[in-house]
Protein backbone atom coordinates (compact mmCIF):
# COMPACT_ATOMS: atom_id res chain seq x y z
CA UNK A 1 0.00 0.00 0.00
CA UNK A 2 1.49 3.41 -0.75
CA UNK A 3 2.07 5.70 1.73
CA UNK A 4 2.93 8.92 2.74
CA UNK A 5 5.51 8.62 4.49
CA UNK A 6 8.26 11.93 5.99
CA UNK A 7 12.21 11.69 6.88
CA UNK A 8 13.10 14.20 8.94
CA UNK A 9 16.97 14.51 8.04
CA UNK A 10 18.47 13.30 5.16
CA UNK A 11 22.17 12.23 6.75
CA UNK A 12 23.44 8.88 5.40
CA UNK A 13 20.68 6.59 6.86
CA UNK A 14 17.75 9.04 6.00
CA UNK A 15 18.78 9.31 2.63
CA UNK A 16 19.31 5.57 2.13
CA UNK A 17 15.99 5.14 3.63
CA UNK A 18 14.08 7.77 1.34
CA UNK A 19 15.97 5.67 -1.85
CA UNK A 20 14.53 2.42 -0.60
CA UNK A 21 10.92 3.97 -0.09
CA UNK A 22 10.82 6.08 -3.50
CA UNK A 23 11.53 2.72 -5.14
CA UNK A 24 9.02 0.55 -3.12
CA UNK A 25 6.59 3.74 -4.79
CA UNK A 26 6.12 5.36 -1.56
CA UNK A 27 5.47 8.96 -1.33
CA UNK A 28 8.64 10.04 0.46
CA UNK A 29 8.61 13.97 1.67
CA UNK A 30 12.24 15.12 3.36
CA UNK A 31 12.12 17.70 5.59
CA UNK A 32 15.10 19.83 7.49
CA UNK A 33 16.55 23.28 7.64
CA UNK A 34 17.97 23.61 4.28
CA UNK A 35 17.18 21.36 0.75
CA UNK A 36 19.98 18.53 0.06
CA UNK A 37 22.15 18.95 -2.79
CA UNK A 38 21.68 15.64 -3.21
CA UNK A 39 18.15 15.09 -2.27
CA UNK A 40 16.87 11.66 -3.78
CA UNK A 41 15.16 12.05 -6.58
CA UNK A 42 11.77 11.34 -6.92
CA UNK A 43 11.49 12.90 -2.81
CA UNK A 44 9.68 16.08 -2.39
CA UNK A 45 11.42 18.46 -0.12
CA UNK A 46 9.54 20.98 3.20
CA UNK A 47 12.24 23.50 4.90
CA UNK A 48 11.77 22.65 8.11
CA UNK A 49 13.64 23.34 11.62
CA UNK A 50 13.15 20.54 13.71
CA UNK A 51 13.48 22.94 16.89
CA UNK A 52 10.29 24.55 15.50
CA UNK A 53 7.43 22.70 16.73
CA UNK A 54 4.92 24.72 14.28
CA UNK A 55 7.15 23.83 11.50
CA UNK A 56 7.23 20.13 12.67
CA UNK A 57 3.90 19.87 13.15
CA UNK A 58 3.68 21.21 9.08
CA UNK A 59 5.84 18.69 7.57
CA UNK A 60 4.57 15.92 9.01
CA UNK A 61 0.92 17.01 8.42
CA UNK A 62 -0.98 13.90 6.34
CA UNK A 63 1.79 11.70 6.91
CA UNK A 64 0.84 8.33 7.37
CA UNK A 65 4.10 7.37 8.77
CA UNK A 66 7.34 9.12 10.09
CA UNK A 67 11.16 8.43 10.35
CA UNK A 68 12.90 10.47 12.71
CA UNK A 69 16.69 10.43 11.50
CA UNK A 70 18.41 13.93 12.19
CA UNK A 71 21.55 14.90 13.91
CA UNK A 72 22.75 17.51 15.75
CA UNK A 73 26.63 18.56 16.37
CA UNK A 74 28.21 16.01 18.70
CA UNK A 75 28.53 18.15 22.11
CA UNK A 76 26.75 17.61 25.19
CA UNK A 77 25.74 20.69 25.30
CA UNK A 78 24.13 20.81 22.13
CA UNK A 79 22.21 17.00 22.62
CA UNK A 80 21.14 18.35 26.00
CA UNK A 81 19.72 21.66 25.02
CA UNK A 82 18.35 20.52 21.40
CA UNK A 83 17.43 16.62 21.58
CA UNK A 84 14.23 16.62 23.99
CA UNK A 85 12.88 19.60 22.36
CA UNK A 86 13.18 17.73 18.95
CA UNK A 87 11.73 14.87 20.50
CA UNK A 88 9.15 16.62 21.83
CA UNK A 89 8.07 18.72 19.04
CA UNK A 90 7.92 15.51 16.89
CA UNK A 91 5.68 13.48 18.75
CA UNK A 92 3.19 16.58 18.77
CA UNK A 93 3.16 16.46 15.26
CA UNK A 94 3.02 12.57 15.05
CA UNK A 95 0.30 12.68 17.77
CA UNK A 96 -1.97 15.08 15.87
CA UNK A 97 -1.52 13.45 12.73
CA UNK A 98 -1.89 10.09 13.78
CA UNK A 99 1.35 9.04 12.27
CA UNK A 100 3.66 6.36 13.46
CA UNK A 101 7.57 6.95 14.54
CA UNK A 102 10.28 5.45 13.64
CA UNK A 103 13.05 6.15 15.68
CA UNK A 104 16.46 5.95 14.01
CA UNK A 105 18.92 5.44 17.27
CA UNK A 106 21.89 4.49 18.69
CA UNK A 107 23.02 2.65 21.49
CA UNK A 108 24.61 4.91 24.07
CA UNK A 109 21.79 4.71 26.59
CA UNK A 110 23.11 1.48 27.79
CA UNK A 111 26.37 3.00 29.04
CA UNK A 112 29.34 0.82 29.85
CA UNK A 113 29.15 -3.20 29.49
CA UNK A 114 30.90 -6.08 29.42
CA UNK A 115 27.80 -8.33 27.87
CA UNK A 116 26.11 -7.59 24.46
CA UNK A 117 24.08 -5.12 24.32
CA UNK A 118 20.74 -5.75 24.68
CA UNK A 119 17.21 -3.83 23.85
CA UNK A 120 16.13 -4.96 27.36
CA UNK A 121 19.01 -3.84 29.44
CA UNK A 122 18.38 -0.45 32.20
CA UNK A 123 18.60 2.60 31.20
CA UNK A 124 21.92 4.19 32.31
CA UNK A 125 22.52 8.00 32.62
CA UNK A 126 26.31 7.52 32.38
CA UNK A 127 27.54 10.91 30.89
CA UNK A 128 26.65 13.95 28.87
CA UNK A 129 25.55 12.47 25.42
CA UNK A 130 24.57 9.27 26.77
CA UNK A 131 22.40 10.46 29.66
CA UNK A 132 20.33 12.56 26.77
CA UNK A 133 19.92 9.64 24.92
CA UNK A 134 17.84 7.54 27.96
CA UNK A 135 16.51 11.09 28.53
CA UNK A 136 15.11 10.55 24.74
CA UNK A 137 14.08 7.70 25.51
CA UNK A 138 12.10 7.85 28.14
CA UNK A 139 10.09 10.99 26.64
CA UNK A 140 9.36 8.24 23.98
CA UNK A 141 8.36 5.68 26.22
CA UNK A 142 5.85 7.57 27.95
CA UNK A 143 4.15 8.92 24.87
CA UNK A 144 3.44 4.96 24.02
CA UNK A 145 -0.06 5.31 24.79
CA UNK A 146 -0.60 8.31 22.41
CA UNK A 147 2.07 7.48 19.17
CA UNK A 148 3.03 4.35 17.85
CA UNK A 149 6.53 4.64 18.33
CA UNK A 150 9.56 2.35 17.80
CA UNK A 151 13.23 3.03 17.90
CA UNK A 152 15.53 1.01 15.64
CA UNK A 153 19.47 1.05 17.11
CA UNK A 154 22.64 0.45 15.68
CA UNK A 155 26.37 0.58 16.52
CA UNK A 156 28.78 2.79 14.87
CA UNK A 157 27.65 2.77 10.96
CA UNK A 158 29.64 2.20 7.88
CA UNK A 159 28.86 2.38 4.08
CA UNK A 160 29.83 3.55 0.87
CA UNK A 161 29.77 7.63 0.56
CA UNK A 162 29.55 7.46 4.18
CA UNK A 163 32.17 10.58 5.95
CA UNK A 164 31.19 10.78 9.61
CA UNK A 165 31.83 7.34 10.54
CA UNK A 166 35.02 6.10 12.25
CA UNK A 167 35.68 4.21 9.65
CA UNK A 168 34.37 7.03 7.15
CA UNK A 169 37.12 10.04 5.78
CA UNK A 170 39.74 8.85 8.26
CA UNK A 171 39.10 5.06 7.25
CA UNK A 172 38.23 4.14 4.03
CA UNK A 173 38.57 7.50 2.44
CA UNK A 174 41.86 7.74 3.33
CA UNK A 175 42.90 4.19 1.91
CA UNK A 176 41.45 4.83 -1.22
CA UNK A 177 43.96 8.05 -1.69
CA UNK A 178 46.65 5.99 -0.73
CA UNK A 179 47.14 7.04 2.80
CA UNK A 180 47.08 5.59 6.18
CA UNK A 181 43.98 5.12 8.09
CA UNK A 182 43.86 7.10 11.46
CA UNK A 183 41.98 5.57 14.16
CA UNK A 184 40.69 7.32 17.48
CA UNK A 185 39.93 3.39 18.68
CA UNK A 186 42.13 0.61 19.24
CA UNK A 187 42.40 -1.45 15.49
CA UNK A 188 42.59 -5.13 17.55
CA UNK A 189 39.57 -4.95 19.17
CA UNK A 190 36.36 -6.51 18.48
CA UNK A 191 33.85 -3.93 17.57
CA UNK A 192 29.96 -3.88 15.91
CA UNK A 193 29.49 -1.99 12.84
CA UNK A 194 25.92 -1.32 10.83
CA UNK A 195 26.16 -1.02 6.94
CA UNK A 196 24.06 1.76 6.32
CA UNK A 197 22.17 -0.01 3.58
CA UNK A 198 20.78 -2.64 6.40
CA UNK A 199 20.30 0.08 8.39
CA UNK A 200 18.01 1.40 6.16
CA UNK A 201 16.52 -1.54 4.54
CA UNK A 202 15.28 -2.57 8.99
CA UNK A 203 13.94 1.50 8.96
CA UNK A 204 11.83 -0.12 5.87
CA UNK A 205 10.94 -3.12 7.70
CA UNK A 206 9.70 -1.54 10.55
CA UNK A 207 7.30 0.77 8.34
CA UNK A 208 5.63 -2.24 7.01
CA UNK A 209 5.40 -4.29 10.39
CA UNK A 210 2.34 -3.96 12.43
CA UNK A 211 1.51 -2.20 15.13
CA UNK A 212 1.99 -4.97 17.59
CA UNK A 213 5.66 -3.73 17.14
CA UNK A 214 5.94 -0.51 18.02
CA UNK A 215 6.11 0.87 21.27
CA UNK A 216 9.62 -0.84 21.58
CA UNK A 217 13.64 -0.37 20.93
CA UNK A 218 14.97 -2.60 18.01
CA UNK A 219 18.39 -3.65 17.01
CA UNK A 220 19.71 -3.44 13.45
CA UNK A 221 21.50 -6.90 12.26
CA UNK A 222 25.02 -6.62 11.64
CA UNK A 223 27.70 -8.48 10.35
CA UNK A 224 29.56 -10.92 12.58
CA UNK A 225 31.62 -8.80 15.17
CA UNK A 226 35.09 -7.86 13.42
CA UNK A 227 37.83 -5.58 14.15
CA UNK A 228 38.86 -2.17 12.53
CA UNK A 229 41.47 -3.85 11.56
CA UNK A 230 40.25 -6.45 10.00
CA UNK A 231 37.23 -4.57 8.33
CA UNK A 232 39.59 -1.92 6.66
CA UNK A 233 42.23 -4.88 5.34
CA UNK A 234 38.78 -6.04 3.22
CA UNK A 235 38.45 -2.68 1.99
CA UNK A 236 41.92 -2.24 1.01
CA UNK A 237 42.37 -5.39 -0.73
CA UNK A 238 39.78 -4.49 -3.17
CA UNK A 239 41.41 -1.36 -4.07
CA UNK A 240 44.35 -3.42 -4.10
CA UNK A 241 46.44 -1.24 -1.53
CA UNK A 242 48.49 -1.82 1.27
CA UNK A 243 46.85 -1.09 4.90
CA UNK A 244 48.22 1.42 6.79
CA UNK A 245 47.14 2.36 10.06
CA UNK A 246 47.91 5.19 12.78
CA UNK A 247 45.64 4.55 15.95
CA UNK A 248 45.39 7.22 18.97
CA UNK A 249 46.30 5.05 22.03
CA UNK A 250 42.96 5.69 24.35
CA UNK A 251 45.10 5.96 27.26
CA UNK A 252 46.23 9.35 25.33
CA UNK A 253 42.33 10.45 24.86
CA UNK A 254 42.54 12.21 28.13
CA UNK A 255 45.67 14.57 27.38
CA UNK A 256 44.63 14.92 23.90
CA UNK A 257 41.30 16.30 24.99
CA UNK A 258 42.75 19.22 26.83
CA UNK A 259 43.92 20.71 22.99
CA UNK A 260 40.53 18.99 21.10
CA UNK A 261 36.74 20.06 21.36
CA UNK A 262 36.35 16.76 19.35
CA UNK A 263 38.32 14.48 21.18
CA UNK A 264 37.06 15.90 24.70
CA UNK A 265 33.38 14.93 23.13
CA UNK A 266 34.63 11.70 22.69
CA UNK A 267 36.67 10.78 25.92
CA UNK A 268 33.42 10.13 27.68
CA UNK A 269 32.66 7.28 25.00
CA UNK A 270 35.55 5.65 25.78
CA UNK A 271 33.94 2.55 26.76
CA UNK A 272 32.61 2.08 23.64
CA UNK A 273 35.67 1.28 22.59
CA UNK A 274 37.71 -0.50 25.63
CA UNK A 275 36.70 -3.59 25.48
CA UNK A 276 34.85 -5.64 23.08
CA UNK A 277 31.65 -4.23 21.92
CA UNK A 278 29.18 -6.61 20.92
CA UNK A 279 25.44 -5.73 19.95
CA UNK A 280 22.39 -8.53 20.14
CA UNK A 281 20.24 -8.36 17.02
CA UNK A 282 18.69 -11.58 17.75
CA UNK A 283 15.36 -10.23 18.69
CA UNK A 284 15.15 -8.40 15.38
CA UNK A 285 16.11 -11.41 13.82
CA UNK A 286 13.90 -13.65 15.00
CA UNK A 287 11.25 -11.58 14.13
CA UNK A 288 11.91 -10.02 10.71
CA UNK A 289 15.21 -11.47 8.89
CA UNK A 290 19.01 -11.05 9.97
CA UNK A 291 20.84 -11.43 6.44
CA UNK A 292 23.15 -8.42 7.51
CA UNK A 293 25.26 -7.73 4.80
CA UNK A 294 28.70 -9.84 5.04
CA UNK A 295 31.82 -7.14 5.77
CA UNK A 296 33.81 -8.81 2.61
CA UNK A 297 30.47 -7.34 0.95
CA UNK A 298 30.54 -4.10 2.64
CA UNK A 299 33.58 -3.20 2.87
CA UNK A 300 34.56 -3.52 -0.27
CA UNK A 301 31.80 -1.53 -1.67
CA UNK A 302 32.82 1.20 0.60
CA UNK A 303 36.12 1.65 -0.01
CA UNK A 304 35.46 1.21 -4.06
CA UNK A 305 32.61 4.21 -3.70
CA UNK A 306 35.46 6.80 -2.10
CA UNK A 307 37.96 5.48 -5.22
CA UNK A 308 35.35 6.47 -7.73
CA UNK A 309 35.79 9.63 -9.52
CA UNK A 310 34.01 12.47 -8.83
CA UNK A 311 30.98 13.63 -10.88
Amino acid sequence: MTQTIVILGHGPVGKATAHRLVRAGHRVRVAQRTRPLDLTSGAAFQACDVLDAEAVGAAIAGADQVVLAVGFSYTGAVWRRDWPRAMANTLAACEMSAARLVFVDNLYMYGPQTAPLREDMPLADFGAKPAVRAAITRQWLAARDRVKVAALRAPDFYGPGVRQSHLGDVGFAAIAQGKAATLIAPPDTQHDFAYVPDFARAVETLLAAPDADFGQAWHVPSAPTATPREILALGAAALGRKLKINAVPLGLLPTLAVFSPFLRELKEMRFQWDRPYHVDASKFGRRFWADATPFDVGAAQTARSFAAPVR
